[in-house]
């Protein structure tokens, strides 16, 4: 008599990618939408989730006009009519929390969030303007940004207000190991950290599908930055942790949900492959420290292309994030100067 296959399930396919503002099916009662946006990086995914007589919604996409008229006709198509009871934004980022406040308003929907994003975003939604070009000048003048190539980083500051004009005043808190139920499926929370401070990631085991967020991507790498806010923080070591972390916690036979690009399988080799890029980018920021150097010579070393704004505050915030690892580790030193730019120097070239 033929035995029962004992072989493991294959990983769940990825459906073909949708068009802007077109939904696919990922599993019953997950839809894949993409949202168009008005960048270099021109989509978001975000997930609809099957939930009784509504919907969950992870992620939102930014507030503008196009993304207002995309939900508007999802609602009446994809959605069926049915409202959205619960939004969960994976991190403050403008493209996956920037609509949220309209959204909720609209459907009486609660925000879930972890409390380190949701204060991130009312933070930035708020913070009046000269306040925030101050601390970006403060910032870029620092990194030895030249005066005729700051400007246009600092006035990058009025993005965030415009792209998130509102977040809900309160949020139901997510943390680490919880769980929230969607339909019939439990997702559980894993929180991951470097690309935003406390990300929230779902794992669907009995889908075997994890929601990544920005946390992990396949066609790019996620950015991990130094912001003005926190000018020496380490999210490059907060990055490599996480990375360890995610991978002794979720298993490799998952369908990854990125917010950018399309689904993939891979999980654990994906991780390590971005691992293995951000030490890569450490021995290049070490090496260009040989001589001293302000942070803005070694984001031109790490970045020589030609960068738009968007883009530099990207690039400048990917530099001090490498060089700050460094700095913790002892393998450079950061040379403060009144008045002038930080220099950074490799440890082993210092004069004894």
């Amino acid at each position: 008599m033929k035995q029962p296959s004992t072989a493991a399930p294959s990983t769940p396919v990825a459906p073909q990618i949708p068009r802007a503002g077109g939904v696919a099916e990922v599993a019953p009662g997950v839809l894949w939408v993409r949202l168009a946006l008005p960048l270099a990086l021109d989509h978001v995914n975000v997930w609809l989730l099957e939930d009784g007589e509504g919907w969950t919604l992870v992620d939102t996409g930014l507030s503008n006009e196009g993304t207002r008229d995309a939900w508007a006709a999802l609602e009446r198509e994809a959605m069926g009519g049915r409202p959205l009871r619960r939004i969960v934004c994976t991190h403050y980022h403008p493209d996956h929390i920037g609509l949220s406040g309209w959204l909720a308003s609209r459907h009486g929907a609660e925000l879930w969030c972890s409390r380190t994003e949701w204060l991130s975003a009312r933070f930035y939604s708020t913070q009046p303007l000269g306040e925030a070009r101050a601390v970006f000048r403060r910032f870029y003048r620092r990194a030895g940004v030249a005066r005729r190539e700051m400007e246009p980083l600092v006035e990058q500051a009025r993005t965030y207000k415009q792209w998130v004009p509102q977040v809900p005043p309160s949020h139901r808190r997510l943390q680490d190991g919880d769980e929230l139920e969607a339909g019939r499926t439990r997702w559980r929370v894993v929180v991951g950290r470097g690309h935003a401070p406390e990300h929230v990631c779902l794992h669907a085991p009995a889908l075997r599908l994890f929601v990544s967020g920005d946390q992990v991507l396949l066609s790019i790498t996620p950015n991990v930055s130094v912001w003005p806010n926190e000018p020496e923080a380490d999210p490059v070591g907060d990055f490599l942790q996480s990375g360890a972390e995610l991978r002794s916690r979720v298993p490799d036979d998952v369908l990854v949900l990125p917010s950018h690009g399309q689904p993939f399988a891979g999980l654990h080799a994906r991780l390590d492959a971005l691992a293995t890029h951000h030490r890569q980018r450490l021995e290049e920021a070490s090496a260009a420290c040989a001589e001293p150097r302000t942070a803005w010579e070694v984001t031109r070393a790490l970045f020589p292309r030609e960068l738009d704004p968007h883009q530099s505050t990207f690039a400048v915030g990917e530099g001090l994030a490498h060089l700050n690892h460094l700095v913790r580790a002892g393998m450079v030193r950061r040379e403060p100067r009144e008045g002038r730019p930080d220099l950074f120097v490799r440890a082993d070239r210092l004069a004894t």
